[in-house]
């Protein structure tokens, strides 16, 4: 089974995956442009007990990040983790994404991703 490792800026947080992601994904919705501060976030999806992390994190409204360098790192619940693909150190990293959120929030210059699924909202 493949890991995959990331960390935050300051490399205080450190996280894995293991095993492939449920679905890779683009949001373009305000809460993740305001976040990432930009056009939209890049993210995977894992089963959350294929995932670990190490270090201590802020939260803030369900979304952890480094409280030393502020690095946006990922969300966890019960069942799924969302960990931003941008914390991994491979750039371009392996993954497509599968679908767009808030594609009505899209930047007119951003083009759909070929063979995505699209949603003027959430998914469905």
């Amino acid at each position: 089974m493949t890991t995959l490792s990331g960390q935050c800026l300051c490399g205080q947080v450190r996280l894995s995956v293991r095993g492939e992601p449920l679905r890779i994904g683009i949001c373009h919705c305000t809460d993740c442009r305001q976040e990432s501060g930009s056009a939209f976030t890049f993210y995977g999806i894992w089963p959350a007990g294929q995932f670990e992390y190490s270090g201590d994190v802020a939260n803030f409204q369900g979304r952890c990040y480094c409280p030393h360098c502020g690095g946006r790192l990922f969300s966890l619940d019960e069942r799924e983790a969302e960990v931003k693909l941008g914390t991994l150190p491979e750039a371009p990293t392996p993954f497509t994404p599968s679908y767009e959120l808030w594609v009505k929030r899209r930047e007119p210059w951003l083009r759909p991703i070929e063979g995505a699924a699209q949603y003027e909202e959430d998914r469905v």
